[in-house]
C-alpha cells in the first residue's frame, strides 16, 4: 500500500512538467476574433517559454483561403513570435503559428480575427 502511494504521489509531481511542456499563446496581438481596417498588421504572440525563432513560423490565411507567409523578426524578446503583414480584402483572416520550443516541442495554432470594410472604433 505504502509503495502504491508513492507511486500515485510521484505521478501527480510530474502532471505539472507534462502540462507546461509546450510552449502555449498567453498574449496575441490581433487578439482573437478583433476587429481591423484593411492595411498594415502588427503581428506579436507572446508565448509563456522561449521559442526557437529559426524554426518558428507565421502564415497569415485570408478569407480567400490563401495562405501568406509573414517574415518573422528575428529582434524580439525570448519566447515572441512577431512579423509585419498587410491585410487588404475584408473578412474572416487567421494567424496560423507554428513553434518550436526550447524543450523540444512544436507546438501549432491558430488566431482568428476579423477585417472590416468600414471605420471600427479602436484601430
Amino acid at each position: 500500500m505504502r509503495a502504491l502511494t508513492l507511486a500515485s504521489g510521484m505521478a501527480a509531481a510530474l502532471v505539472p512538467a507534462i502540462a507546461f511542456a509546450h510552449a502555449i499563446v498567453v498574449s496575441a496581438l490581433p487578439p482573437a476574433n478583433g476587429h481591423f481596417l484593411p492595411g498594415p498588421l502588427q503581428i506579436r504572440l507572446q508565448f509563456n517559454s522561449r521559442i526557437d525563432l529559426d524554426r518558428s513560423r507565421i502564415t497569415l490565411q485570408g478569407p480567400d483561403a490563401t495562405d501568406r507567409p509573414v517574415v518573422v523578426s528575428k529582434n524580439e524578446p525570448p519566447g515572441m513570435l512577431a512579423g509585419r503583414a498587410n491585410v487588404a480584402i475584408a473578412g474572416t483572416w487567421r494567424i496560423r503559428w507554428q513553434v518550436l520550443s526550447t524543450d523540444g516541442h512544436i507546438t501549432r495554432g491558430e488566431i482568428p480575427f476579423f477585417v472590416d470594410e468600414g471605420s471600427v472604433p479602436g484601430r
